[in-house]
């Protein structure tokens, strides 16, 4: 537990030093969203990675050529421990715009700078304003050519099991046209459990599935594209990882 602790605290000093230091470079970009949105993903691409090493997980990714920046897409990724957001930082192409629930803002240090990045933040209880949040970001998404990383679940996982999807992933796809990317991420409910303050070094393993075309998806039939995801997701996982009604080898 103590070596679980100093973990913890050596991550949150590389995240505050780093990320007031980025915070002034994104408040003298405060004009330019989009500026700001791809210096923040620079900066996952360097804080990501160096969390994910002082947590001791080898990561392990399948797929790396699906995370390809000259071709946006929507990168939507399992959520069951907050290696995920790590995970989602590092591995998000330059140019991605990250969807997260807006209580992301009260993490310490990277709350602000997430504030200050351009990217969106959902307020799931408002079901109207999250929707009309959804279409700006596709069209903003939409103008400049930008990519999407989402976590459908809308929260973790307390058991590491898949969680039913939301919708707004099929909302941001018929606006925008882009594929669906499915991030597939195993292995990180173990090394850092949700309401714990106790790390493993356990393996993860990341594998990123081929795109799914979304050209013909409409709104009129968003439950079915949204259960054809989630099963793409079911099947990948691991039967500890499975929803519950979904246990077996398939």
């Amino acid at each position: 537990m103590i070596v679980s602790w100093l973990k913890i605290l050596a991550g949150v000093s590389i995240t505050a030093m780093s990320a007031s230091v980025w915070a002034l470079l994104l408040l003298v970009l405060l004009p330019f969203r989009l500026l700001r949105i791809k210096s923040c993903n620079v900066y996952g691409k360097m804080l990501g990675p160096t969390l994910m090493w002082l947590s001791g997980c080898p990561v392990h990714v399948d797929g790396r050529e699906q995370l390809d920046g000259r071709r946006p897409a929507i990168y939507v990724s399992n959520h069951t421990s907050i290696y995920d957001i790590f995970l989602g930082i590092w591995l998000a192409p330059i140019g991605t715009v990250g969807v997260a629930k807006k209580q992301v803002v009260w993490y310490p240090f990277f709350g602000v700078l997430y504030l200050l990045s351009g990217h969106l933040r959902i307020d799931r209880a408002n079901r109207s304003g999250a929707v009309a949040g959804l279409r700006e970001l596709g069209e903003v998404v939409r103008r400049n050519k930008l990519s999407i990383w989402m976590w459908p679940e809308g929260t973790r996982s307390r058991n590491g099991r898949l969680r039913p999807f939301k919708k707004g992933m099929v909302h941001l796809a018929v606006q925008t046209g882009l594929p669906i990317v499915p991030v597939v991420v195993t292995g990180a409910n173990q090394g850092w459990q949700k309401n714990s303050t106790r790390l493993q070094s356990v393996p993860i393993h990341v594998t990123v599935l081929p795109a799914v075309d979304t050209r013909g998806w409409t709104l009129e039939t968003m439950d079915t594209h949204v259960a054809e995801v989630h099963d793409m997701f079911a099947r990948a996982l691991p039967p500890t990882q499975r929803p519950a009604e979904l246990p077996g080898p398939v």
